[in-house]
């Protein structure tokens, strides 16, 4: 390995790793700043809650990534990014039927 590598693993692999489920948060946030506005109180709170899971998603996931022997931010990874799912999930079913 390589000076290069070394800084990769250590410095831009937990940022790119957290990356991916802030996206998610930012896309949940957009919609609902931009869609949800003027919706029932519940997609309020749902894509809220979301965007909130995601975002811890990103943080766990960002600590696994520089300390992987705790595995304690794996599970806090994994059950923060599937309550995040399952509210975009409920948020999207939502916005279905009330359209």
């Amino acid at each position: 390995m390589g000076v290069g590598e070394d800084y990769e693993k250590v410095f831009v692999e937990p940022i790119s790793n957290a990356a991916r489920p802030a996206t998610l948060a930012a896309l949940s946030l957009t919609v609902l700043r931009l869609f949800a506005a003027d919706e029932a109180i519940i997609l309020q709170v749902i894509l809220s809650i979301g965007a909130i899971m995601f975002l811890l998603s990103s943080f766990f996931i960002f600590f696994y990534s520089i300390y992987t022997t705790r595995r304690i931010l794996w599970v806090g990874t994994s059950v923060t990014f599937l309550i995040g799912l399952l509210c975009s999930i409920i948020s999207s079913v939502i916005m279905l039927i009330t359209i």
